[in-house]
């Protein structure tokens, strides 16, 4: 069970077209554990949970019930977080050989993320949380053909030159006394 003090976002959910085809990009790219699935008896559509951790049931639901009409996705964006930039290489190309297109890696000084489309067209981004802060929306050009370090310590001096940069310890720590 997820312990929470206050309202805080912790799954959603998608429409899809070609349900097992959804179900299995998610748990190839991302390792995510199925947990339940079914056809809803108030919700007539047929449903599929996923999670990647046993303190939460679900974090994402796959759908089916998207309309033949739907030419785009309304979904904004799906995030996953990862711990490290290799991770962010391996679930872009473990995507991509899935059927991900329209990949597009950025560095927005606080994450590194690598942005695509899932094979029914949502963008998804996968991303690593760094130690800066600056204000967002921020996005440079990040490429991961760099080694680890180079890439971390190019992101530090983006980050240093921005007016609103600080350490993410100092920030978190203003966030904290807003609450």
């Amino acid at each position: 069970m997820v312990q929470v003090t206050r309202p805080t976002p912790s799954h959603f959910g998608i429409y899809v077209f070609d349900v097992e085809r959804m179900v299995n990009f998610y748990k190839t790219v991302f390792g995510l554990v199925e947990t339940d699935r079914g056809v809803g008896r108030t919700f007539k559509a047929p449903l599929v949970f996923l999670s990647a951790t046993p303190e939460q049931h679900h974090q994402l639901v796959i759908a089916g019930g998207r309309p033949a009409e739907a030419t785009f996705s309304t979904v904004m964006q799906l995030s996953f977080a990862v711990p490290s930039i290799q991770a962010l290489r391996e679930l872009r190309d473990r995507a991509v050989a899935l059927g991900a297109s329209n990949v597009k890696p950025l560095n927005h000084g606080n994450a590194l993320s690598v942005y695509l489309s899932d094979p029914e067209g949502n963008t998804v981004e996968i991303y690593m949380d760094t130690p800066f802060y600056i204000a967002q929306p921020h996005g440079d050009p990040l490429d991961l053909s760099q080694d680890d370090e180079t890439i971390l310590r190019e992101t530090e001096a983006i980050c240093r030159q921005d007016p609103t940069f600080m350490p993410l310890a100092q920030w978190q720590a203003q966030f904290g006394a807003r609450t």
